[in-house]
């Protein structure tokens, strides 16, 4: 699994053009905002090449794409961007039977009118299921940053919370606290046999049942209601039984491997099972021993019955620490597990999305031989630029918040990040800021990439104004942070 990368080729230089990509790179982002009903709505997902006449979707707003969108216009005070960007896709929130509550993957005004993908015309026909997630995630964080708690308490808002909650947490066949969701329902939109409970969609369910009950604590302070609090209990209790489940679950370091592997299968009856997915000892991959090293450890990619999927998901893991699902040193242990790998998941352009690929006839079988997603390529163990924001949020976040614990340790972890920086200044201005980057070292621009990509541009802007504008600014990602004012 390790590549062969030395890591003495990860160290880069400072660039005396900071100051001049920077000012670059804001004025690409203002051009990539577009109007809706009058007033500026969001950004499309990417600009368009000087030299491409293609017809792609990639000028619609999708909400997913939006999100460190929405984060950058928080941290510069353009709150009334993102306050109709959230009622826009309320509005749009779907009202029919089969879909009800789910919110818009992407929407485009076309001669005066909204018009919005379900799903219905996306590739494979598959629902985005992150979109929906995002949406109470992206409210609560514009309310606590605002101000605007009337907003947060409105009907409409009240409204378009719990239908999402009528939504995902509805009985079904199965017993645990996971959102089940089918192959290619989240950022990962092309077969990579993550269907079950992947990652992403757990700890994003898990931000977003929080922010839920965040709002819902706005409006019952405005007016208590009988029904609104059993709907906090409910949800309170299913957020605590989400974390216990992936924490136990998904989980792993050396130690935690070592009991899995020993651990009885074939397990029947009302006992207290030990192996409740009954996973074989086989299945855990040779690779694992040397990924974890002694103190590392993460969140894996998915549990399902005698099937985990052991690769590793940066987005998933990130969001995990800002989110405060994991605990502080859970969250230390994460930052060792990527310091230790860092010539795979870092390398040459970070960062890695999904470690490792599936090659030759796994690749084949399991992603239907998708081309795009050909090993060392996009989804498939491509390298994203703009994954490396969550995690230099995560890594600020907790230095923040624990200023004393493990100096030694986050010095380290900040001075990586601090490369990986320099890294992406050195190289995306003049690789035309692309969607990703394929190759087991990330060098060469992604075949089928697109250039200009919105949150390529806006992740490195949001690093920057982590690392360089105002580092306290970090705690706005802090979901259980105090709502006061900035």
């Amino acid at each position: 699994m390790p590549t062969n990368f030395s890591q003495e080729r990860l160290r880069v230089r400072p660039s005396s053009k900071e100051e001049s990509v920077v000012q670059k790179a804001k004025e690409q982002f203002e051009r990539t905002l577009v109007l809706a009903r009058g007033q500026l709505v969001g950004s499309v997902a990417a600009l368009e090449h000087p030299r491409s006449s293609e017809a792609l979707n990639y000028g619609e707003v999708f909400l997913r794409d939006n999100v460190p969108v929405m984060m950058y216009l928080l941290l510069q005070g353009r709150f009334e961007i993102v306050r109709h960007f959230l009622e826009v896709c309320l509005d749009l929130q779907s009202s029919t039977y089969q879909t009800r509550g789910v919110f818009p993957t992407s929407f485009t005004e076309q001669n005066g009118n909204l018009i919005a993908d379900y799903g219905q015309r996306s590739i494979g026909r598959i629902t985005s299921v992150d979109a929906s997630l995002w949406w109470p995630i992206l409210c609560w964080l514009y309310v606590r940053r605002s101000q605007d708690r009337d907003f947060g308490a409105s009907q409409k808002v009240q409204r378009g919370a719990q239908l999402l909650l009528d939504l995902v947490l509805h009985p079904s066949f199965e017993g645990t606290p996971v959102l089940f969701v089918p192959d290619c329902a989240f950022m990962i939109d092309r077969p990579m046999d993550v269907w079950g409970a992947p990652l992403e969609v757990e700890v994003l369910l898990y931000g977003c049942l929080k922010s839920c009950c965040h709002l819902m604590e706005l409006a019952q302070q405005d007016r208590s209601s009988r029904l609104l609090e059993q709907r906090l209990v409910l949800t309170r209790q299913w957020i605590h039984n989400l974390r216990s489940f992936l924490l136990k679950h998904y989980w792993v370091t050396s130690k935690t491997m070592q009991v899995l592997r020993r651990r009885p299968t074939e397990q029947y009856g009302d006992q207290q099972h030990q192996n409740e997915f009954n996973v074989q000892p086989q299945v855990i991959p040779d690779w694992l021993q040397d990924w974890l090293e002694n103190r590392g450890g993460y969140l894996i990619g998915n549990m399902r019955t005698g099937r985990p999927d052991f690769r590793f998901y940066s987005l998933g893991n990130s969001l995990a620490c800002l989110f405060g699902l994991l605990t502080a040193p859970q969250q230390r242990a994460l930052f060792r597990l990527v310091l230790h790998n860092r010539s795979d998941l870092i390398a040459q352009m970070p960062m890695r999305i999904c470690h490792p690929p599936m090659e030759a006839t796994e690749w084949s079988n399991k992603t239907g031989s998708d081309p795009k997603n050909w090993p060392w390529s996009y989804h498939n163990g491509g390298h994203w630029p703009s994954l490396l924001w969550y995690l230099g949020g995560a890594i600020l976040l907790h230095e923040q918040l624990h200023p004393q614990a493990d100096v030694l340790l986050m010095g380290q972890t900040k001075a990586m990040l601090e490369e990986c920086y320099w890294s992406q200044l050195n190289q995306l201005p003049r690789q035309q800021w692309a969607e990703y980057f394929d190759g087991p070292t990330g060098t060469w621009v992604g075949q089928q990439a697109r250039t200009y990509q919105t949150w390529t541009i806006v992740g490195f802007l949001l690093l920057h104004h982590l690392l360089r504008v105002n580092p306290g600014d970090v705690t706005a990602l802090h979901i259980d942070g105090p709502t006061t004012a900035r």
